[in-house]
């Protein structure tokens, strides 16, 4: 296993090229933890899109969060360049960094550009099974020379929520239709709710349709900080696979998580008490059922 963490001098800069989306930034923070842990004198950068910074926001392990653009990533001066996105924009921002040491996965298009390939993380870890997205990202760090040890939680940082009714956050949007749950059985979940002494409060991004769940608290368009915030208060979670899913599991929120089209396997939240439920026939009483298997308290 490569140990290109022992050529890195002293306070040395380590760039990760993440860009996007919600759910992998979110799972990028334990493999960002385990790579502190060993080296905590590294300065630490980040470049993502200015719509997910907020998940690094506070984040005491780091110490730049940056846009993804050229310039920025050659101020950094990294000595490691680690591109965990791999599209065809990171792969610029690779050669933009100058980095001496530039490491990605070998699958990823565009490896030639990399002096460090990092392989499957099956091979990595040692297992040969589909593996958890955290799994998956810590594996670069484990394989750059980081020792091998139990995957942490994911973690986000935010004020504390303000103290007040009891409450329990719905995310009833998807980034795909076969992603999402009908509204109306969220409406009945949101009721059952509110018979057991909580408030359901509903969360969307910007531009989404929220009017079916206008009886109730909504909270739409807000920043990932805010969010957090909410969602760091929160008795529970219920809602599609998403990236707000991921967020409340790093907060360690009891989850409830519905999988339509996408492996759970692969996506469940991480390291926090809850449910993958799993089919495009889910019902209304199966997801009461799984609350009521996570006692959340109400």
């Amino acid at each position: 296993m490569n140990k290109a963490l022992d050529q890195l001098r002293p306070g040395a800069r380590f760039l990760i090229l993440r860009l996007r989306s919600l759910g992998d930034c979110v799972l990028t923070t334990p493999a960002i933890e385990l790579l502190h842990d060993h080296r905590p004198e590294l300065r630490i950068g980040v470049a993502v899109e200015e719509r997910f910074a907020g998940v690094f926001a506070g984040n005491p392990r780091i110490a730049e969060v940056m846009a993804p653009a050229s310039k920025n990533v050659a101020r950094f001066g990294a000595d490691l360049c680690l591109n965990l996105h791999g599209g065809t924009r990171s792969m610029a921002l690779t050669a933009m960094s100058r980095a001496r040491l530039r490491a990605g996965f070998g699958h990823h298009s565009g490896a030639w550009l990399y002096n460090l390939r990092i392989p499957r993380a099956q091979e990595i870890l040692g297992v040969e099974r589909k593996v958890h997205t955290a799994e998956h990202l810590a594996s670069a760090m484990f394989w750059l020379g980081v020792p091998q040890r139990e995957i942490p939680r994911a973690s986000l940082y935010a004020d504390a929520a303000e103290a007040g009714k009891p409450y329990g956050v719905i995310h009833a949007m998807a980034a795909a239709p076969e992603k999402t749950w009908p509204a109306e059985r969220f409406v009945a979940v949101a009721r059952h709710l509110v018979e057991t002494g909580l408030e359901p409060v509903f969360i969307g991004a910007a531009g989404e349709d929220m009017s079916a769940f206008a009886s109730y608290r909504r909270m739409g368009g807000a920043p990932l900080e805010e969010v957090t915030r909410l969602l760091s208060g929160a008795s529970l979670f219920v809602g599609n696979d998403s990236g707000p899913a991921h967020m409340a599991a790093a907060l360690g929120v009891p989850v409830v998580v519905l999988y339509m089209a996408s492996d759970p396997v692969i996506w469940a939240p991480w390291k926090t008490a809850g449910e993958a439920l799993v089919g495009n026939r889910i019902g209304v009483d199966e997801v009461i059922g799984a609350l009521e298997r996570l006692r959340v308290k109400t």
